[in-house]
């Protein structure tokens, strides 16, 4: 499913409204109904009862009085709260405060932070007679881009108060007032909806941080026409089922020779966990070979643990990789399909100079991580010297390390961070894709592209789960999955194993534990397949 940043999506209903001639104030019609209608589906009828609806300045507030209008048509009483002054809106929200008027639909102005007090005397007169259906937060939409503060902050937390105390639920027209659409940040204070219904298309600031403001996230059609956001082609998308679709099928008559043959350089003393995860997840996600290249002195461990993957003690290197088994790894390197460098691989500096040299001259897809990313970081440029498509999968830390900014600056703007390298690239540069972990993880490719995953859970906070990403996706590149696809098909799999397991036993599964899964969410993904043919990426 395709997703809008707030200006464009903006532009999206400009386009509508100027070269199609519908009317915005259809569009917001058409909003308010489809909210009211989610609303019904989640928490029952609204007839005889009371549904709060809470009016800001702009058009969201103007959905919220459609919603009120609708309420009354069935059956039910809304409470139509005003944070400006009802004659200040203009426009197609205009238009609907004076048709509210008209209806006399019952109003409270909320001027001053102690009319918090009274309104809350209201409702409880109101709910003892028509009980409180639920909360609406028509405050602010996705335009919204600066801190909340005085009474529209303290309307928020009240707004909050009044749903944990009272159990009301509370339904976001488009996005909850005070989440950033674009990065998912709390501007000063939000809204924690229960149910947020969002028009046309979703936006990165709903999966942003694993959208803990959100509740249950709905997408609904308002009439803006699937030409449109065709045309705007739009470069961002959400990584939900409808990746089945992106699967590659597995012949009937494959052997280990035609499912590919991945290398891992990973593990060093005291880190070889990190090597045998990135194996496991390989080796359970499809690859038909995978090769280990290790120091010697610690091939014991591989060989006993890991049968199914193949193992090269490395002469030189004894506890860690010596850069003087560089032409030892670049004729391993020949004859596969993809190379993973990094999980336990240490800091040492001969290291480093092997790191660099194998980024720098292998053309066969890499997958950096860990310690491969850590002995880059620093400056650009040695990033860019890719001879090949490159993935790097860097936690907010490394990507700190990577770029120079702090990790709260990484958190704040996830998808601008993910696309450090996008300016910096030209044409002749290798792709080069970022894959930002943690909630929400973000993926933005050099070539102009990204997206944000859905899946996952935060049971996945804890050690070793980058190392089975690292292996999923060099083992999806190593069986012919085109770069950009392996990244989105990797990163949905993975989390979708955590899910899987989450159903049972939220938080204390370990790495090893969602490696062991990926059959079963390989199979997930594969079966929804038939069922999701057609619909867009």
């Amino acid at each position: 499913m395709k997703l809008a940043t707030s200006s464009q999506m903006q532009a999206l209903d400009q386009t509508t409204i100027n070269q199609y001639g519908i009317p915005g104030i259809v569009l917001m019609e058409n909003a308010g109904v489809t909210t009211l209608q989610e609303m019904e589906r989640c928490f029952g009828p609204v007839q005889d009862k009371t549904v709060v609806i809470f009016i800001g300045p702009g058009n969201n507030g103007g959905d919220g009085l459609v919603i009120g209008r609708h309420v009354v048509q069935r059956g039910g009483f809304p409470l139509l709260v005003f944070l400006v002054s009802p004659e200040k809106l203009r426009g197609d929200a205009g238009i609907n405060t004076a048709i509210a008027r008209k209806l006399n639909l019952p109003m409270f102005r909320i001027r001053q932070i102690e009319d918090l007090e009274a309104l809350t005397e209201q409702l409880s007169r109101m709910h003892f007679q028509y009980p409180v259906h639920s909360l609406v937060d028509a405050l602010f939409g996705t335009g919204l881009k600066r801190e909340i503060s005085g009474r529209f902050a303290a309307t928020v937390h009240h707004i909050n108060s009044l749903s944990s105390q009272q159990g009301w639920p509370v339904s976001a027209v488009d996005i909850p007032s005070g989440l950033s659409a674009d990065t998912g940040e709390s501007l000063g204070c939000s809204v924690q909806a229960d149910l947020t219904v969002t028009y046309g298309l979703a936006k990165p600031g709903h999966y942003h941080h694993g959208s803990p403001t959100t509740g249950q996230l709905v997408v609904r059609d308002i009439g803006i026409p699937p030409s449109v956001v065709s045309a705007a082609d739009l470069p961002g998308s959400v990584l939900d089922a409808t990746i089945g679709n992106r699967l590659l099928p597995r012949p009937a008559n494959a052997h280990k020779g035609t499912c590919g043959h991945l290398l891992i350089i990973a593990g060093s003393e005291g880190k070889t966990g990190a090597a045998i995860l990135c194996a496991r997840a390989a080796l359970r996600s499809g690859c038909g070979l995978v090769t280990m290249a290790v120091p010697s002195s610690l091939n014991a461990i591989f060989e006993t643990t890991l049968p199914e993957a193949m193992t090269v003690p490395l002469p030189c290197s004894t506890t860690f990789f010596s850069n003087n088994d560089d032409q030892t790894i670049m004729s391993l390197a020949s004859g596969k399909q993809c190379v993973v460098l990094g999980p336990g691989l240490d800091t040492h500096q001969e290291t480093a100079e092997l790191v660099k040299k194998l980024y720098s001259k292998l053309s066969m897809p890499m997958v950096l991580d860990a310690d491969g990313l850590n002995l880059l970081a620093g400056e650009t440029a040695p990033f860019l010297t890719a001879a090949g498509p490159r993935i790097l999968t860097p936690h907010p830390g490394e990507m700190a390390r990577m770029t120079g900014l702090t990790t709260a600056k990484i958190q704040a703007d996830r998808l601008q961070a993910a696309g450090w390298l996008q300016q910096k690239s030209n044409e002749n540069t290798a792709e080069i894709i970022t894959i930002l972990k943690g909630a929400g993880t973000v993926l933005h490719s050099t070539r102009g592209q990204w997206a944000i995953n859905s899946t996952g859970n935060s049971g996945m906070a804890t050690g070793g789960m980058g190392d089975v990403l690292a292996g999923l996706i060099g083992s999806l590149l190593a069986q012919g999955y085109p770069p950009w696809q392996g990244a989105k098909v990797g990163v949905y799999m993975h989390g979708l194993s955590a899910d899987l397991l989450a159903e049972s036993c939220p938080h204390g599964y370990g790495a090893a534990e969602v490696a062991s899964k990926l059959p079963e969410a390989y199979t997930m993904m594969q079966e929804n397949i038939s069922s999701l043919k057609g619909c867009p990426e």
